[in-house]
């Protein structure tokens, strides 16, 4: 990240502004100068004493305080800085920035800005989902304001879902993009995701578990690198990641065909849980049970795609990553893998039941690659990816 940039940093009401604490930490700690404003709410979750403690100065909260005024101004300290940083972005807050309103220390500073701002939402996910947010923040997008975030997770509502605020490693590489060029910036990066659907007929498939959060996440870690990513997803359940460029596919003949035409690219991360095979000849109509039994079917294999862009003869990415989701003999059957594919790096990890990794929040994996196996801690998916891609982006470099 660059060193001694200026960061206001505002920090909204809401049970994720305690991540705001270690984000002014790690930034102190890059050499970035961090100037805390604290809303009356965000007042209710963290307090003005540790924000200042780890700034290492004033917290700024009141419009009205005539001896800031003398001294800096609003107008001042909304332009000091190199980027405002809003985390959490509260809907609340959202809702103001879209419409100009300035009733308050973080929304006047907002509105009286040219510096660019950057926003983490976090909120509950039916707030996140609510039309009105949606059209606050396609008019904040038309303005010019940058976003992370926000993540699919679990919530202190005990809900599910889109509204979680993004991690500190994410909103990190975010502000690294957009102080300077990335360290992935001019790179074009592969990312598949999710699961296939292969017919059986009209209403069945054959598919598996896989939710999408982990190429999801890789996804939008990449382009916080500043990457351009072409995601081709199948139906996953999480939504695609913002800023990329999204290609929706089904079966795993269609995620083939869309991946070679999404080359040339400089790296693929093919997270996509592909089926191996598919029914060969699906049926056009509904299949009904009959007196002579159960219907038969015939499958064929489908194209393997992590082997297909390995041996490209012309046009190969310069990093091809695979994944191996085993149940047992994980190391063993992904470092065969790897050789078997020719791909440079297999993540392995264990998705066997008991792990409550397919489909979940975490993931424990294992980098596998030409130097041998590196195995890392369980953590969230979202660290995961970030890790990745800064491994993506050293391997570049």
């Amino acid at each position: 990240m660059p060193g001694a940039s200026r960061i206001l940093l505002i920090i909204g009401g809401g049970i994720a502004a305690y991540k705001a604490l270690d984000l002014i930490r790690r930034l102190r700690e890059r050499g970035h100068a961090v100037t805390p404003v604290l809303t009356r709410a965000g007042a209710q979750f963290v307090t003005p004493l540790s924000v200042s403690a780890l700034a290492g100065r004033k917290v700024f909260s009141d419009l009205f305080d005539l001896t800031d005024e003398a001294e800096m101004g609003h107008i001042e300290l909304s332009r000091s800085a190199d980027l405002i940083v809003v985390a959490p972005a509260t809907a609340d807050l959202m809702a103001r920035m879209a419409h100009g309103l300035a009733g308050d220390l973080a929304s006047t500073l907002l509105l009286a800005t040219d510096t660019p701002v950057l926003l983490a939402p976090a909120m509950n996910v039916r707030m996140w989902q609510h039309p009105a947010t949606q059209r606050n923040l396609a008019m904040l997008r038309a303005d010019g304001i940058g976003f992370v975030g926000p993540n699919e997770g679990g919530m202190a509502c005990g809900e599910h879902g889109p509204g979680r605020m993004a991690e500190v490693p994410e909103i990190l590489a975010a502000i690294s993009a957009r102080l300077e060029d990335g360290p992935l910036t001019g790179r074009r990066i592969l990312v598949t995701s999710g699961p296939t659907h292969e017919p059986i007929d009209p209403v069945r498939y054959i598919a598996n578990r896989s939710s999408g959060a982990q190429g999801t996440a890789i996804a939008r870690a990449l382009a916080a690198l500043g990457a351009g990513v072409v995601f081709v997803t199948g139906p996953a359940s999480v939504p695609p990641p913002e800023g990329v460029e999204v290609i929706r596919v089904e079966t795993a003949l269609e995620m083939h065909d869309a991946v070679l035409a999404a080359l040339p690219a400089d790296a693929a991360i093919l997270a996509a849980a592909v089926a191996d095979w598919r029914v060969a000849r699906a049926s056009a109509r509904k299949l009904k049970k009959t007196r002579d039994g159960l219907p038969s079917l015939e499958f064929a294999e489908n194209p393997d795609i992590l082997a297909t862009l390995s041996r490209l003869q012309t046009g190969r990415p310069r990093l091809v990553v695979g994944f191996a989701a085993e149940t047992c003999d994980v190391l063993d059957n992904a470092t065969a893998k790897r050789a078997r594919k020719g791909c440079d790096w297999i993540v392995a990890n264990d998705v066997s039941a008991g792990t409550g990794i397919m489909g979940g929040a975490e993931n424990a994996v294992t980098l596998i690659t030409a130097e041998g196996a590196e195995s890392w801690p369980r953590m969230g998916k979202t660290q995961v990816a970030a890790r990745l891609a800064e491994r993506v982006a050293r391997a570049l470099a």
